[in-house]
């Protein structure tokens, strides 16, 4: 039971809830109230009507129904609630249901058919939407049949397979999303229709062996299951969508209508499926006629009169059954009802818990029962534990007598109960005497946080090769190979060679010739990105020419590493200010973040708080997708710099994201004496001259504005920290402006997709970086569809929101017919509004109507790339960008970070208007973008960018030519070599693995793994590791995810295990020579020589020629583990 079950029965207290309960009729509820008294009419009162009985609750629109779903949960648990959602696309669309809907929809129908009334389950909740009861629902014979899984089954794999094809299931190569599934080798991975995770189904032969739960994020596994039920994830079996699906590939004009196609003789009202005794409620009668008016209007301009009613009830029936059949009728709107349940708010002016103990007390001595829901209890206990004048005593689920707790006699200290749940809002009823507060309510704050082990987030500071990495590797590239130069990657080709087994990468070069690259140089391997989006002619093989051309590039990066250290070193040289370690009133900022910071924010914020308290100018780069938490370390920063005396300037690149960031500054900095303005074109020139004046005077502590921060009559008093939002948006000229200003003070920049320059410097070592690269909670991919332009699909993503609660961008990017557009769409969606917002707007024109679409007023805000930057609005996710190939990669991948930025599904649809109109850049553009809805996929798409437009003159023209020649890779990689040099090091100390050949078969069988991009990615892992425990957790996941890690992949990894230790160790050269495995330079003192001869029984160690030699068997079986110990044995001594 829920431990805030037992507060139902207080209902029992209230006259009225108890003759509401029993003979039903209708009442004025206050809406923070509604859920509480919702859950008691269905169980808490006695003698209630709808006890033991199914019920149905409806609510007006999807979030409302979905949302209360989650309170009644929370309420009535371990009681079944379903959820029933609409099915998210019109049925005049052809196109079916997303699988995510389909399985709750399954689920909630299920849920309410099969309840067996003698069984001892407890009878199930649907919460559904008006739209949904609009919408006649297939017979559930109709639908594929649901099976279960166990471990100890006997199945057939390609049969399973099949199946879930005809259940609706979409093969993928790598599952996601719910209704996916993948096969490799004798594994399987499936994410059923109506569960919360994804499940990894091991075989052996015909057997399932085991069957795991894993995150889709990380694609381990988490634990063991015993059974799977696999619902459908399509609401009709396979023959009977077949000729729907086929439809969708025609034209409008060649379309049958949809009811032509489908059984709809067996579809039938939501309410008709239900059993006869379930109890039907209404949570707001008041908005259930609107919803369902509204909806038939689009039903009926898109149908027949006569197909809508196969596919659809009309208003006017579902009304006059809801009227018959609804025992409850609530509303909060104050008309004349019989009975009234009244309620406050639970929200409180605290913001800290020492605030939040006298609101609580009051509410106790007051003969509240107040009870506190946290969703974790260590965090209820920490509270408890800091409580000076209250008792906190926890309500345990079954625990239903409380009417003593409340006592306040001298006796007992005044008592606050805890329970553990998540709830979304409270209330303070006096009818009843209860307050139940949420503890985000309580101290005004939304914790957000998030499991690590199960999401995977890794560490955001991370190493340039972390960074390199995300150029990923495909068939078809052009590469290039450090020793032989450009050629084509044609894949990978399993040869025997005298009798070995491996995988070599097949490289073409100039001329048909070809060379096959042992696996282990794959590290060599780059993709090429030169100067321009094409490449030079392939290299030939032979001769001088490629080595001619690496010599002239390294003098020339020799050559600017002086040039990039003297800059960077002048900065060094400059001692900075070095600030304070936290205050009290810093740690209080902190304490009063809304929200619980990510992993990955703990370590940004740790970095720059360790920069601003060094005596050097700081210069950070924070890298993180949109919406995961960049202006948080900023804010942290400001603190920092203001609680010390000094001034914050932040630039931002355009007017509403410099709106955006002083509305977050000044809420967050209002309660301490420092003072936040900001200058843009949404003040008058008066109030920008005071801005200005007043940081001049030092007046203002934290200064916010655009490019024209930057002029010369901005000087600040006492400036020491700057903030760059998003660099890469600022000209040449203000980028000089900003370089001089950085030879000065602390640099924070932020950037979501880093230009080339930016990864450049980071790359070369020569810039800190730091990336935020763990999601926050319930942030899903961004649903992207590229395609072209059809109204049908506009009409029905615009209505989709609208009809979810939510709202849309349409992004038309010409100011001319932005007017004509947006008039066009008030055509095509009758029933919406719409605002529009481009840059020619006068400057309160603009911010009245940004602030109108952020209240929510309009549907839809039509507009330019005005909203690439700095537009948060949770609602609103869905996103239309008209003509998407006329935007550059990292543009657009901004424009999509405008929707996803909350727990809902976004979905953004980048059009054009014919194929046949794109050219062959933007194909390449719209494809990558398709290719990166994962989360945190900024990195990589700066580098796919960084490929498609070419490095161009990121390091300055005299470059390009060199960078043209050899790829920005190994130009990188040589300038990072020459700055380390230039600096005073030695760019030999990095560790590499040594090459090492022992005849074995190490190759990844292609049974194993099948996917060519899974391969290159196994590869590209294994050749470039350099630590022992990442190759173990390696094999670990492989095991994981593609089963029994087969002997030719396990010698590989072994190889690469042993290159690892031998490297470690000290070595560069390995050899075989007479039975001897030879290693140099090995340097060991007399005692490492003792323990090394202790270890290895015949081993030859030579001191004056910094040689070991062991004594190995020929056959190369016996060989190979005979090898694996010699670098055991070595890293052993050289370690110890």
């Amino acid at each position: 039971m829920s431990s805030l079950r037992p507060l139902l029965h207080h209902l029992n207290t209230s006259d009225d809830a108890v003759r509401l309960a029993d003979a039903g009729g209708s009442a004025f509820v206050s809406q923070s109230l509604r859920p509480y008294l919702l859950a008691g009419l269905l169980d808490g009162v006695d003698g209630s009507a709808a006890a033991g009985r199914p019920a149905v609750v409806v609510a007006g629109d999807d979030r409302q129904a979905k949302e209360l779903a989650a309170d009644l949960r929370a309420w009535l648990h371990p009681r079944p609630v379903r959820f029933c959602p609409s099915r998210g696309v019109a049925y005049e669309s052809h196109l079916a249901p997303p699988a995510h809907l389909v399985g709750l929809r399954v689920a909630a129908m299920d849920a309410l058919v099969s309840w067996d009334p003698d069984a001892d389950a407890e009878p199930p909740v649907v919460v559904v939407s008006a739209v949904a009861l609009s919408e006649k629902v297939p017979d559930p014979a109709l639908r594929p049949t649901s099976f279960t899984l166990r471990v100890r089954d006997l199945v057939d794999l390609d049969e399973l397979a099949q199946d879930l094809v005809d259940a609706g299931y979409e093969r993928v190569d790598q599952v996601d999303d719910r209704g996916q599934f993948a096969v490799r080798g004798g594994i399987l991975d499936v994410y059923p229709a109506t569960e919360d995770r994804a499940v990894r189904v091991d075989l052996f032969d015909i057997e399932i062996e085991s069957l795991r739960g894993f995150s889709t994020f990380t694609q381990r596994s988490l634990d063991d299951l015993t059974e799977i039920e696999i619902a459908p994830a399509a609401e009709l079996a396979a023959e009977h969508r077949a000729d729907a699906e086929t439809a969708t590939v025609l034209d409008g004009d060649e379309r049958p209508d949809i009811a032509q196609l489908l059984p709809v003789d067996r579809f039938h009202a939501f309410l008709d499926l239900a059993p006869q005794d379930t109890v039907v409620l209404l949570a707001a009668e008041e908005e259930v006629a609107p919803a369902l008016a509204d909806h038939w209007q689009d039903v009926c301009a898109a149908f027949h009169d006569t197909d809508a009613h196969h596919l659809y009830v009309a208003p006017d029936p579902i009304v006059a059954t809801l009227a018959q059949r609804a025992h409850v009728r609530l509303s909060s709107i104050s008309t004349d009802h019989d009975m009234e349940f009244r309620a406050q708010a639970a929200d409180t002016a605290a913001r800290t818990l020492k605030e939040a103990e006298p609101e609580l007390e009051k509410l106790v001595r007051s003969g509240y029962r107040t009870v506190v829901a946290f969703p974790r209890r260590g965090d209820g206990e920490r509270s408890a534990y800091n409580f000076a004048r209250l008792k906190a005593e926890w309500i345990v689920p079954g625990d239903t007598d409380l009417r003593d707790r409340g006592d306040t006699g001298a006796e007992r200290a005044p008592t606050v109960h805890f329970v553990q749940a998540r709830l979304r809002d409270g209330f303070v009823a006096p009818g009843i005497n209860l307050a139940v507060i949420p503890d985000h309510r309580l101290f005004r704050r939304r914790k957000q946080q998030r499991e690590d082990a199960a999401r995977g987030g890794g560490k955001g500071i991370v190493k340039r090769g972390a960074l390199r990495s995300f150029a990923d590797l495909r068939t078809g590239d052009i590469v290039v190979h450090e020793d032989h130069g450009l050629a084509r990657f044609a894949g990978f080709d399993t040869k025997t060679v005298a009798g070995v087994t491996r995988d070599y990468l097949e490289l073409e070069y100039a001329g048909s010739d070809k060379v096959f690259l042992p696996v282990d140089q794959l590290a060599k391997i780059s993709r090429y990105v030169g100067a321009g989006g094409s490449h030079p002619p392939l290299s030939k093989l032979g001769g001088k020419s490629w080595e001619t051309l690496k010599s002239r590039a390294r003098r020339a990066a020799q050559e600017l590493a002086g040039e990039l250290l003297n800059l960077y070193a002048e900065r060094r040289r400059r001692t900075g200010h070095a600030f304070p370690e936290d205050s009290q009133w810093m740690r209080e900022f902190e304490d009063k973040f809304p929200w619980t910071e990510t992993a990955d924010q703990k370590d940004a914020i740790e970095a720059v708080k360790g920069d601003m308290e060094a005596p050097r100018p700081m210069d950070r780069l924070i890298c993180g997708d949109v919406g995961y938490g960049k202006t948080e370390v900023a804010l942290r920063a400001a603190f920092k710099c203001a609680d010390d005396g000094k001034q914050v300037l932040m630039l931002a690149p355009t007017t509403i994201l410099a709106q955006q960031h002083y509305g977050s500054f000044a809420e967050r900095m209002k309660d301490y004496p420092f003072t936040v303005a900001h200058v843009s074109r949404f003040r008058t020139p008066a109030e920008q001259k005071e801005a200005i004046a007043g940081f001049n005077e030092g007046r203002v502590d934290v200064l916010i504005g655009t490019h024209r921060l930057l002029g010369r009559d901005v000087r600040g008093k006492d400036l020491g920290l700057l903030v760059v939002d998003e660099e890469q948006r600022f000209g040449v000229k203000q980028k000089e402006l900003l370089r001089q200003l950085k030879l000065k003070v602390d640099v924070i920049a932020m950037s979501a997709t880093p230009i080339p320059r930016t990864l450049q410097m980071s790359l070369a070592g020569l810039r800190d970086i730091t990336v935020i690269e763990t999601p926050p909670e319930g942030r899903r991919p961004v649903k992207t569809y590229v395609g072209e332009y059809d109204e049908e699909l506009v009409k029905q993503a615009l209505t989709r929101e609208k009809d979810r609660g939510g709202q849309a961008f349409f992004l038309h990017n010409r100011v001319e017919t932005i007017d004509e557009t947006a008039e066009r769409l008030r055509g095509l969606c009758p029933g919406m509004t719409f605002e529009v917002a481009h840059g020619q707007l006068d400057e309160q024109e603009l911010e009245r109507r940004m602030v109108s679409f952020l209240r929510g007023e309009a549907d839809v805000l039509v507009a330019t790339s005005i909203i690439e930057s700095g537009i948060d609005i949770p609602q609103a996710n869905t996103l239309i960008v008209e003509r998407a190939d006329m935007f550059g990669l990292s543009q657009l991948y901004q424009i999509r970070g405008r929707v996803g930025r909350s727990s809902q599904r976004a979905y953004a649809y980048l059009l054009y208007p014919a194929a046949a109109a794109l050219t062959e850049e933007a194909t390449k553009r719209l494809s990558a973008l398709s290719d990166y809805t994962e989360l945190g996929a900024g990195f990589k798409v700066a580098m796919r960018d960084l490929e498609l437009r070419g490095a161009g003159n990121l390091l300055g023209d005299e470059q390009s030519g060199h960078v043209a020649a050899l790829g920005f890779e190994l130009y990188m990689s040589m300038l990072e070599e020459a700055v380390e040099a230039a600096g005073g090091g030695d760019p030999d100390d990095a560790f590499e693995p040594v090459r090492l050949d022992v005849s074995v078969d190490a190759y990844i069988p292609a049974n194993y793994i099948p996917y060519e991009q899974a391969k290159i990615d196994v590869h590209r892992r294994i050749a470039g590791a350099r630590e022992v425990a990442d190759l173990g957790m390696l094999q670990d996941e492989l095991a994981d995810r593609f089963g029994e890690v087969p002997e030719p992949l396990s010698n590989l990894i072994a190889l690469q295990i042993a290159r690892v230790k031998l490297g470690q160790a000290g070595a560069r050269n390995v050899s075989f020579r007479g039975g001897l495995l030879t290693v140099t330079p090995i340097d060991l003192e007399d005692d490492q020589q003792a323990q090394l001869r202790e270890r290895a029984d015949d081993v030859k160690i030579e001191p004056g020629r910094s040689q070991v030699s062991f004594r190995v068997p020929t056959a190369p079986a016996e060989r190979f583990p005979a090898v694996l110990k010699a670098a055991d044995d070595l890293l052993a001594v050289t370690r110890a």
